[in-house]
């Protein structure tokens, strides 16, 4: 009897679960993370960790809220009983149980994590393109490399606020160009204070400190848009307008990007010669009198 019910009540629940998983959308098979499949190597991986990460952890809860619930109910006071029931103490085998099952779950997540990071950390030996990334209060500078060629720059500046929304207009935000189904090597680097490099959709981001050289390294999917940037550290005073784009755009308009720029004379190196702290805020004596590195905007709204 014991068996034929069980039958009856795994069915349906069976049934229910199978149908749940099923009606599932894209978005909550992804754990809700704001990206999508494919748009770099490493996205994959990462909602893949999330995600497994969230079953398991609702799987423990269900678990332990279901003995909660079992407990008070198996062992509440009946009918005609009075004074405490009967209490358990000393017992080895339960304790030996929930101290090693946390073990075993924080050991498991800890591998399954270091194991992804270990991939996604992984140097890429011979990238398609490489370009360096400078934070700075507040805003980015992006240097090109060009193989055979010297590299080209884009400085960037403070977003601005629109006078009449008040709101942050996207056209002041810098850009930074990566093309499509290509390997990219990226060196952060920081120009003052600690800043971090997000963009939020390849859900990864990393420290840009001043006097350390950090590296990223992925390989883009096939799709083209505009992605959102951020700094993901608390860097000074207007550290929530230190924002910015990301182009993914097909390699030939990259190309197409880099000599713009050149055209418009942003060619050479701009390094650590124009951090503030070394008190010169020019490439070149030569070099145009519009390149500003100060960067710091102020007016109505900031």
């Amino acid at each position: 009897m014991r068996t034929r019910r069980s039958r009856w009540i795994a069915a349906p629940v069976a049934v229910v679960v199978a149908l749940a998983l099923a009606g599932c959308t894209q978005a909550q098979l992804q754990g809700w993370m704001p990206s999508e499949p494919g748009l770099t190597n490493h996205v994959d991986r990462i909602m893949g960790l999330w995600t497994t990460s969230w079953i398991v952890l609702l799987g423990v809860g269900l678990l332990t809220w279901g003995l909660m619930i079992w407990a008070g109910i198996a062992y509440r006071r009946r009918r005609g009983q009075t004074g405490l029931p009967a209490q358990l103490r000393y017992h080895m085998p339960i304790e030996i149980f929930f101290t090693i099952v946390p073990v075993i779950l924080v050991a498991g997540f800890f591998a399954f994590t270091a194991r992804d990071q270990a991939i996604i950390e992984e140097p890429i030996e011979d990238p398609d393109y490489s370009l360096t990334v400078w934070g700075k209060r507040w805003a980015w500078d992006f240097v090109y490399d060009r193989e055979g060629q010297d590299p080209v720059y884009y400085q960037g500046l403070q977003a601005m606020n629109d006078p009449e929304s008040n709101l942050i207009d996207p056209e002041s935000l810098p850009t930074l160009y990566l093309p499509t189904n290509s390997t990219i090597e990226i060196t952060l680097e920081s120009r003052d204070v600690a800043h971090s490099f997000w963009v939020i959709e390849f859900l990864y981001k990393k420290d840009m400190l001043p006097g350390v050289t950090n590296h990223m390294y992925f390989e883009t999917g096939s799709e083209e848009g505009v992605l959102r940037g951020k700094c993901a550290e608390l860097c000074g005073e207007y550290h929530s307008l230190m924002l910015f784009n990301v182009e993914l755009v097909s390699p030939e308009e990259y190309d197409a990007y880099l000599e713009s720029l050149e055209a418009e004379g942003n060619v050479g190196e701009i390094g650590e010669s124009i951090n503030p702290s070394t008190g010169d805020a020019s490439i070149d004596p030569e070099a145009d009198e519009d390149v500003d590195n100060t960067n710091t905007q102020e007016g109505e709204g900031h």
